[in-house]
């Protein structure tokens, strides 16, 4: 009998002890199931394209100007984007001295660094960044004055016409500026840009007074400007956010 109590005994210290471990096991199977089913943090990657509504809203009212600018920006880290502008700008300048009009193409491209840290989900900017530019454009001298130190006769205005074709210009552009998210996906843009020119093409006897994109070169080399734009995000792939917080060891 005390041989069979003993057995009966020994058994049941077995069957605690097997109990306990799979209580342990079913605890830790639970705690992965539930880490696995949290889902990771992901971030937005894709093309932002719009439009410079400065240009086009000037060539509603300007009767001297036409002008468009595409914008576009490309998010490739967090914090970096590639950046480009592309536009055309017709423009007649009417000055004490002489009157023209500039025609032609530009294109800028370059990047963005973005220093405001994002909510989960955001793409809001607070940026600088930097521009290589290159134009192509043609100048027409529409008319002219003769300067005389004596203003007590009228100034004979010259008309010209004379054509300038295959000019160029190439320029470096700093940036700074701000995107905010309207509505989802909607942003509204500013910047500001600083411009030094690197070569200038210019004709025989006529300086390039407006370069389309480089804006007005009567300070010399240097040139600024400003824009607004309103843009739509596409997003095109998530990227999954590294957890930076440290695992904490269970104590033995």
């Amino acid at each position: 009998m005390k041989y069979i109590l003993k057995c009966f005994f020994s058994l049941f210290l077995v069957l605690c002890s097997l109990t306990t471990l799979a209580q342990k096991a079913a605890i830790k199977d639970s705690t992965a199931v539930k880490k696995d089913s949290v889902k990771p943090k992901t971030e937005r990657y894709g093309l932002r394209v719009g439009v410079d509504m400065y240009k086009f809203t000037r060539s509603l009212y300007d009767k001297n100007y036409k002008g468009l600018e595409l914008v576009g920006d490309f998010k490739f880290t967090r914090r970096h984007y590639l950046a480009a502008e592309i536009g055309n700008e017709n423009i007649t300048v009417a000055d004490d001295q002489l009157n023209f009009t500039t025609n032609g193409t530009y294109l800028k491209v370059g990047f963005d660094y973005n220093s405001y840290e994002n909510w989960l989900g955001m793409n809001n900017m607070i940026y600088v960044g930097m521009r290589y530019g290159v134009s192509t454009f043609s100048q027409t001298l529409n008319s002219y004055s003769i300067y005389y130190a004596n203003n007590y006769f009228p100034k004979p205005i010259i008309e010209s016409g004379e054509k300038f074709d295959g000019l160029s210009a190439q320029w470096l552009e700093v940036v700074a500026g701000v995107k905010a998210e309207l509505f989802r996906n909607l942003y509204l843009g500013f910047s500001f840009r600083m411009n030094h020119l690197i070569t200038n093409k210019t004709p025989e006897n006529f300086d390039n007074l407006y370069i389309p994109g480089f804006n007005r070169t009567y300070e010399g080399k240097f040139g600024a400007g400003f824009n607004y734009s309103v843009s739509y995000f596409l997003p095109l792939y998530k990227k999954t956010l590294k957890n930076k917080s440290k695992e904490v060891t269970p104590k033995k």
